[in-house]
This record gives structure tokens, C-alpha cells and sequence, in this order.
């Protein structure tokens, strides 16, 4: 499985983001490129430890024992239902999200492993940075994938 702390996969990572334009379209989904993007940015936020959730119910009922699903070989199913706070159904500016998260994926693989969060993921709970790592490079596989690149 690749891991977002490994180089490589992040430089395959952001030149991906770079082949998107502010036309593409989803293949799968309700949001557009921009809105995406800022969807992964939100979600890097809570992978380096800028932005905390509580739990749900729903999360600590069954999320350890769903959460291989966020760091397994399997791609993850289209039109998943995500956490609420990183729902993003406003407008967003599409160059302005692209850099952001490129810069936040950059940072966050630069400051590898021991600077991972430590907060519970909100659903699915506790996460190893490793798990994060895999995680991380997943959820922006398949939303890269959705977009087409």
C-alpha cells in the first residue's frame, strides 16, 4: 500500500493535482474540483492535528472495527458518505485550493510520522501514523481517481 510519508508517492501525488483544471468533472459525486479540493484540504487538517472533531455515536459504535477500510489495499467505494465537518457545499476558488493542498500535503510528509496527529480520527478512532500515512495517500487516490487523473 503506498503511505503519503514516502517521497515518491507524494510527488506522484501533487502532479496529479497539477493535471486538474478548474473543468473537470467528477466521474462519481456532487462536488465539483474546487469543492474537492478543499474537501482534502479539510481532511490533511485533521491528519496534522489542526482541526479536532468529536466523536459520533455511530463512530465509536462500529469504527474501530470498520476503519482497515480507510487503510486497506481496497479502493474505497464512490459516493461514501463523509465526516460533517469536512462537507464542502459552498463555492471555493479553484487555484486557491489546489495550492492549498498541495502545500498541506508537502508539509505533512515533510514532517513525516512523529508529527502525525494523535487525536482520534472522528470516526473511525484511533489511528498509527502509519495508518494515517496510508489513509491519507488512499483518500486523495480516490478522489484524484473521481476527478479523472
Amino acid at each position: 500500500m503506498k503511505n503519503i510519508f514516502n517521497h515518491l508517492h507524494t510527488e506522484e501525488i501533487v502532479n496529479r493535482i497539477d493535471k486538474l483544471t478548474p473543468n473537470s468533472q467528477p466521474q462519481w459525486g456532487k462536488m465539483d474540483v474546487a469543492q474537492m479540493l478543499a474537501h482534502c484540504s479539510s481532511f490533511q487538517d485533521i491528519a496534522m492535528g489542526n482541526s479536532v472533531h468529536p466523536r459520533g455515536w455511530l463512530g465509536i459504535l462500529i469504527g474501530k472495527f470498520v476503519k482497515p477500510i480507510f487503510y486497506n489495499d481496497k479502493p474505497l467505494a464512490r459516493n461514501m458518505s463523509t465526516i460533517p465537518a469536512i462537507l464542502i457545499v459552498e463555492e471555493k476558488n479553484f487555484e486557491t485550493e489546489r495550492e492549498n493542498l498541495k502545500q498541506k500535503i508537502i508539509t505533512f510528509q515533510y514532517n513525516g510520522p512523529e508529527k502525525c496527529t494523535t487525536h482520534p480520527h472522528s470516526f473511525f478512532g484511533k489511528l498509527t501514523s502509519e495508518q494515517w500515512g496510508k489513509g491519507i495517500y488512499k483518500h486523495l487516490d480516490h478522489h484524484l481517481k473521481q476527478f479523472g487523473v
